[in-house]
């Protein structure tokens, strides 16, 4: 069987990775093509990122990024259109919320190429989101969808998804955690910093870094935390603090942006996280950390169920309460994301399916 794999973004390759390891070991006669769109440029993905993580070069790289989403998504629809009619493959494979993700199931779709969206059934209920569109329009046209949770698969139930086209498989990402654990790395930088016991923190997405009202929220609430805040500072944050003319307190220790395998380290040793990223959250989890979500909402709703996440908007009473409150002490992990063999339950799906013919073939 030939898979063709669409991804974007730095989280996506670690994600796709777990399965493509998965199908080599257990199904070598399958056949994936690696399609990078090129949607979010990162000066560390170099031979170095693909050859410390283990994770397979992409084969067809179309260099698409840096305009708006509807640009993006348009000329990734094009190019991915052609290279799927050139590659004829019997699945096309897409992953979470970005446009690459949109644009990989559409072209598939109109190609009548099957869809497989690994990460399926994941709604904010927000659709002021760019990812919650992305996410909702691809489940609806994919003939197979692999649901990480029973609250996931409970959405796309509601949503009128047949039962049939559903999976629940856990998540790659806690696959991804237990295989890169034993190689994280600490940074260089990181003992100069002397900070003892720290909070991990990032900031990206644009609900915030795009107000300058809730960037103020969230770093008024960062300046009453009683630990030192280690933030790997992401390009974006940062220009976006300088045209705001924000300053930053004297809590937090800005830091280049890092690699995957140091930020699992972060993770691992910090004593709680603070995020707006989607990712973040979950690998804090898997990790055994609290965490602080500087966001109204959530996909991950059952952490917050549990107890182990706590939403605070941009709020900076909310923020410093629950920095404050948040019992640093850790917790012992359910199996919420499955038993870290979700790439190989996605692999052993997908290489059972009955092919469904496609207009290339």
């Amino acid at each position: 069987m030939k898979l063709l794999t669409v991804i974007g973004a730095r989280p996506q390759f670690i994600k796709a990775a777990t399965v493509s390891r998965a199908l080599a070991a257990h199904h070598p006669d399958s056949h994936e093509i690696l399609v990078h769109t090129g949607q979010h440029y990162d000066a560390n993905m170099s031979d170095v990122f693909f050859e410390e993580l283990d994770i397979p070069k992409p084969d067809h790289h179309l260099g698409i990024g840096g305009g708006s989403h509807g640009q993006n998504t348009g000329r990734m629809l094009e190019k991915l259109d052609a290279l799927m009619v050139h590659e004829k493959p019997d699945w096309v494979l897409v992953y979470g919320d970005t446009d690459s993700t949109l644009a990989g199931a559409l072209a598939a779709a109109k190609l009548h190429i099957p869809v497989a969206h690994i990460e399926a059934g994941l709604r904010s209920f927000n659709r002021r989101m760019p990812e919650e569109i992305n996410r909702l329009l691809t489940d609806h046209v994919a003939d197979l969808l692999f649901a990480p949770t029973q609250r996931a698969l409970r959405n796309l139930q509601k949503e009128g998804i047949a039962d049939s086209k559903i999976h629940v498989v856990g998540d790659v990402m806690y696959d991804a955690a237990l295989f890169y654990k034993s190689l994280a790395r600490k940074p260089a930088w990181f003992d100069a910093l002397k900070v003892g016991d720290f909070a991990l923190c990032t900031i990206h997405r644009a609900e915030n870094t795009d107000d300058p009202d809730r960037m103020r929220g969230i770093l008024a609430g960062l300046a009453e935390s009683p630990l030192p805040v280690v933030l790997p500072l992401h390009p974006r944050t940062r220009k976006q603090l300088a045209q705001f003319h924000l300053s930053l307190p004297d809590t937090i220790r800005v830091v280049d942006p890092v690699g995957y395998l140091e930020m699992v380290w972060l993770e691992s040793h910090c004593h709680l996280v603070v995020t707006d990223s989607g990712g973040v959250q979950k690998e804090a989890y898997f990790h055994g950390k609290y965490c602080v979500t500087l966001r109204d909402e959530t996909e991950w709703v059952e952490l917050v169920d549990v107890g182990v996440n706590t939403l605070v908007g941009a709020h900076e009473n909310y923020i410093a309460t629950a920095i404050s409150q948040l019992d640093r002490s850790g917790f012992e992990i359910d199996r919420l994301y499955g038993q870290g063999d979700s790439a190989l339950k996605i692999s052993d799906c997908l290489l059972s399916q009955k092919q469904i013919p496609s207009g290339l073939s």
